[in-house]
């Protein structure tokens, strides 16, 4: 299911204030909490929902990134799908006899192919 926008989930727009921020975030964390709303089951993910919009917003740096980029900036799985510096995955260890004569074999299968 794809994120809706922080902004929207806090019924900001995006040159609110931290003041402003603040204010909503408390304002729908109050209406939505599960312990106030115990026979709710779509409470409490309303309120994750707005909790996770405010920490992204309230933070100046993840803030900037999510301004510019959306939920690609600052979600890490996204990034590196994107191509925007996810890590790269380890090789496993091999003695280094072995990757030799995979080594050599590559370059024995390349030259006799081209």
């Amino acid at each position: 299911m794809a994120k809706r926008d922080y902004y929207e989930v806090l019924g900001l727009n995006r040159d609110c204030s931290e003041e402003d921020l603040k204010k909503a975030y408390r304002r729908l964390a109050m209406k939505w909490h599960p312990d106030r709303n115990p026979d709710n089951p779509k409470a409490e993910e309303h309120f994750k929902e707005a909790k996770e919009a405010y920490e992204i917003l309230a933070d100046a740096n993840k803030r900037a990134a999510y301004d510019q980029f959306g939920h690609a900036g600052i979600d890490p799985q996204t990034a590196a799908g994107a191509g925007m510096g996810g890590r790269r995955r380890a090789l496993p260890r091999t003695s280094s006899s072995y990757a030799r004569k995979i080594t050599i074999r590559s370059a024995i299968a390349l030259k006799a192919s081209g």
